[in-house]
């Protein structure tokens, strides 16, 4: 399985609800972010920029650091699925992860990866977790105007993220009103949204259905299902300027999803084990921009989330869990002459768990509050630096942290630059383990970070090397303890080409790394399961004008990972490793079509139609992400994908814009 319940939106979003790297936008004129006389007049431009990995412009700062995509730039990537996290995986410094959903970013697990939507944590980006089968993302790229990954080193207006921080800034008003339909064999979607007729409001609704039954029977999986995977999913959102200097935003998502599944069991193989997960969730994000005089800025906002799960295993017991997650933030900017600019602001996390936790009952509450303070400074024509730190409480651990971050960039010439940055970075445990024992403390990494970029003539290149040092890692073994170590080092390289080939885009990367921790069950320093020392993408994107059609192809390569079969410590005896390995390394191939036409085109009404075709995994590779033991060791279970491809066809329509200019205007930059 390979496709969310929002995959009917896959195609439609991207094609149809077109290129909003073209999107108009009607912002106040703000000498914070450079804002030009004509914008404020309300002239076009494009908000969406090309993909600037590392120092894209001459700041220290987040963008200058991290990997800039535009929506377009994350779903054409063959195999991304509409996932953000997935889409990230053919960027450096991120791993190819098959067997479970997120980012694993330099030697970082997945939870330690957190996405924000206009300042707001997303706390559950997708659908609830299966054992061995990535869960999908709930939020779809295209809402973004800005999308910032942030591979370490990120500002201080961010915490509770040890690894990686995915920072999204939503559209704005809507460029025009339209709607959208889209029919896949296991997957529909409909779409629509209104712009004002003066231009200072918007508002548009989603709602999605998919239900792989149909394709699963048509297709063998490995796991036999007995639910679903069924995934029912609604958005609405509405945007307005208030007066000519500010705009306030909401949006609000809710969804469901099923799976119920049966495989092999690892303890006796002559019978099946069951799992099921039934989850409820709903996320709601108000947002508010306001300009004052005198280069002053407030960016305001509120969240609010709940899920319920419910989780039944023949391994663990029965789980029922609600939760509910609440984030209030405030952010103010001062402008001073030359761009520099001060930031300070607070925001605080509520969270609260109750129900039964593998058949016993828990509960939790955690109140986190943060205080965080920033300055850009320039030192020289040539060289910028960005100083802040961060301190934060939480009220279940009773501690506290403070994080201090650093950063600093260096003009070479008009194309290349020169970027270090510092920074400590905390988070929390995970609930589960903080049930029982709160005496646990924060985890800790601590980033050192440096790279060079070359920007010019649309190619594009960075190298970038790195350390990172953690400390109170969470241990299950011999005793819960935040007592665990490690370290990652490496290095990166990318490069983009949009120039030498016509029509064509492509690029490259590669990731090395060297990781070692002692954390969960491992009895001493080992390398982690999930991080493969040499990593490598490349990417291409081709448009044929003349059969308007565009063909993206992907092959992503990884070295083996290692795993372990560990034998749990018992009474004085120390946890031992009874096996250990490296599996063979991974390598994929995957292929997109999507042919634009217009089904209508004696219609008065604009619309725009095509269909689209997708194979991941090619070849059909068979691929190996490690090994499940059973509890004596003798039996062991290797852990692949569901079937060795997945397929998918279908058509999309739109109508009220016709989007095949600025999507051809696209794939000709």
């Amino acid at each position: 399985m390979e496709t969310p319940g929002i995959i009917g939106l896959l195609i439609t979003v991207l094609l149809l609800s077109g290129n909003l790297g073209a999107v108009s936008q009607e912002r106040p004129k703000d000498s914070l972010t450079n804002q030009t006389d004509r914008i404020a007049k309300g002239e076009k431009r494009r908000v969406l920029e090309e993909v600037q990995v590392s120092a894209g412009t001459f700041e220290a700062s987040d963008k200058a650091k991290g990997a800039s995509l535009t929506p377009i730039d994350a779903v054409t990537v063959a195999g991304s699925n509409n996932d953000l996290s997935q889409a990230l995986r053919a960027l450096p410094g991120a791993q190819q992860i098959g067997e479970q959903e997120g980012l694993f970013v330099r030697g970082g697990t997945g939870e330690e990866a957190k996405q924000f939507m206009d300042g707001i944590l997303v706390k559950h980006p997708n659908f609830p977790s299966v054992p061995g089968i990535p869960q999908y993302a709930r939020i779809d790229p295209f809402l973004f105007k800005g999308i910032l990954f942030s591979t370490g080193g990120y500002s201080a207006l961010y915490g509770q993220a040890m690894s990686s921080a995915l920072i999204l800034e939503s559209i704005d008003i809507p460029e025009a009103t339209e709607a959208s339909f889209s029919l896949f064999p296991a997957n529909t979607g409909i779409g629509f949204q209104r712009r004002a007729d003066d231009g200072n409001s918007g508002y548009g609704i989603n709602l999605a259905y998919s239900n792989q039954r149909l394709y699963n029977s048509v297709v063998p999986q490995a796991p036999e299902y007995f639910a679903g995977p069924s995934y029912l999913q609604g958005d609405a959102h509405f945007r307005i300027k208030t007066g000519d200097r500010g705009i306030l935003k909401f949006y609000t998502n809710w969804n469901g999803s099923e799976v119920g599944l049966t495989q092999p069991d690892i303890n006796n193989p002559d019978l099946r084990s069951a799992y099921s997960v039934r989850g409820r969730n709903t996320y709601n994000n108000l947002s508010m921009v306001r300009y004052f005089g005198n280069n002053w800025k407030m960016d305001a906002s509120g969240g609010y989330s709940f899920l319920r799960t419910a989780i039944r295993s023949d391994d663990a017991g029965h789980s029922d869990l609600d939760e509910h997650f609440a984030q209030l933030r405030a952010v103010f900017t001062k402008g001073f002459a030359r761009n520099q600019a001060i930031r300070f602001g607070a925001e605080h996390f509520f969270t609260r768990e109750t129900g039964m936790w593998e058949d016993r009952p828990v509960g939790l509450t955690d109140q986190l509050t943060a205080a965080f303070a920033e300055g850009d400074i320039y030192l020289t024509p040539n060289m910028a630096a960005k100083i802040g730190g961060r301190a934060e409480h939480s009220s279940a651990l009773r501690r506290w942290a403070f994080a201090p971050r650093a950063s600093l960039g260096y003009r070479l010439g008009a194309a290349d630059q020169l970027n270090a940055a510092y920074g400590i970075f905390y988070q929390t445990p995970a609930s589960v383990y903080l049930y029982d024992h709160p005496e646990l403390g924060f985890s800790q990494a601590t980033h050192y970070v440096v790279n060079f970029t070359h920007n010019a003539g649309n190619r594009f290149f960075r190298a970038e090397a790195y350390y990172k040092r953690y400390r109170g890692l969470l241990r299950t073994d011999p005793v819960l303890a935040t007592s665990g170590t490690g370290d990652a080092k490496g290095f990166e390289f990318f490069f983009r080409d949009k120039r030498t080939f016509t029509n064509l885009d492509y690029w490259v990367t590669y990731t090395y790394i060297d990781t070692k921790r002692q954390f969960l069950d491992y009895p001493e320093l080992l390398k982690p399961t999930f991080a493969a020392p040499h990593t490598g993408t490349l990417a291409v994107k081709k448009f044929f004008p003349a059969l308007s059609t565009n063909v993206n192809v992907s092959y992503a390569f990884a070295s083996g990972r290692p795993y372990y079969d560990i034998a749990p410590s018992s009474g004085s005896e120390a946890s031992i490793i009874r096996q250990a390995g490296t599996t063979k390394p991974y390598s994929v191939v995957n292929l997109h079509i999507a042919y634009l036409t217009s089904f209508f085109r004696r219609s008065k009404l604009k619309n725009f139609s095509g269909i689209g075709v997708g194979v991941s995994n090619l070849l059909g590779t068979k691929q190996v992400f490690g090994y499940n033991y059973s509890a004596d060791g003798q039996h062991r279970q290797a852990i692949t994908l569901p079937a060795p491809r997945y397929y998918y066809i279908g058509v999309f329509m739109n109508w009220g814009v016709d989007r095949r200019d600025d999507f051809m205007d696209n794939q000709l930059l």
